[in-house]
């Protein structure tokens, strides 16, 4: 998912054309994106695949969970930020872990520089799910590509492996949905958890914060299941055994966002070597 690190100027400057700036962001961004729909929607290609409403349904799990995340994110950036930032914020960041870090950061009036560099370094991992998923739409136009990317996610990423598990061809259109809903449903968790953060104080009592993580969890349960079906039971062990030693190992020497980045990066290796036997 292509991410950027603007939105962590909100809080040091309200300048008038700051904001006209992103308006004009705002506008080359959907229409990117809405012009990649337009163009699936005519092409006769892929009327015989899931399209665009099938892989809406197909985001509703993830969907969900992104609006209770969201809220607990909105509630818990609610002293520092207004629900418009943080509706900009969502909108253009789009990471739970980093807008999670970017709150923190900016409660203590952290650098702008260092922001930026925590949010850059928390989503590096995403150019990994970027380039892999660009595999599957090798023979997609480049305005597909740009909108599909630029709204990755870990669970959208899930969504779409668990989809690769049934059929060996997915059409853009489906995972424009998936990725659509998702994103507009924390877009919508983050603002709504924004304007009503004085009512639900502490987000914690009602689990919100878990949320992610137990969705998370739910998406890797499914997909192990059916990896089973195609790959040895003793590959996968090893692979996940690989990524979990080396990630603490590395977490001694390196950031955590990094030491995600580089156990993945030993997980892939791993795979390619198993998979070469």
């Amino acid at each position: 998912m292509f991410e950027t690190g603007l939105p962590v100027f909100f809080c040091s400057c309200q300048s008038a054309d700051f904001f006209l700036f992103y308006e004009y962001v705002i506008i080359i961004f959907a229409v990117t994106v809405w012009k990649a729909v337009a163009e699936g929607m005519i092409s006769e290609e892929f009327m015989k695949e899931k399209g665009f409403w099938e892989g809406v349904q197909a985001a509703v799990p993830t969907a969900l969970g992104y609006v209770s995340i969201g809220l607990a994110c909105g509630i818990i950036g609610s002293p520092y930020v207004t629900p418009v930032e943080m509706g900009l914020m969502s909108l253009f960041v789009y990471a739970g872990s980093a807008q999670f870090a970017m709150i923190a950061l900016i409660a203590v009036q952290a650098p702008v520089a260092a922001i930026a560099m925590t949010v850059f370094l928390i989503n590096l991992r995403l150019f990994l799910l970027s380039l892999h998923a660009s595999t599957y739409f090798r023979h997609t136009s480049l305005w597909h590509n740009i909108g599909m990317s630029s709204l990755l996610t870990d669970e959208t990423y899930g969504v779409l492996m668990g989809e690769l598990a049934h059929t060996d061809k997915v059409n853009p259109m489906w995972m424009h949905g998936n990725n659509l809903n998702s994103y507009l449903a924390w877009f919508v968790g983050t603002v709504v958890g924004t304007a009503l953060g004085g009512l639900l104080p502490n987000p914690e009592i009602f689990g919100l914060d878990f949320a992610l993580v137990g969705m998370f969890i739910g998406i890797f349960a499914s997909q192990f299941q059916i990896m089973q079906r195609r790959i040895p039971v003793r590959n996968l062990f090893i692979i996940l055994a690989v990524v979990a030693v080396s990630f603490f190992l590395l977490l001694t020497v390196v950031s955590q966002s990094l030491a995600v980045l580089f156990a993945t990066l030993l997980g892939c290796t791993m795979g390619v070597i198993l998979d070469g036997q």
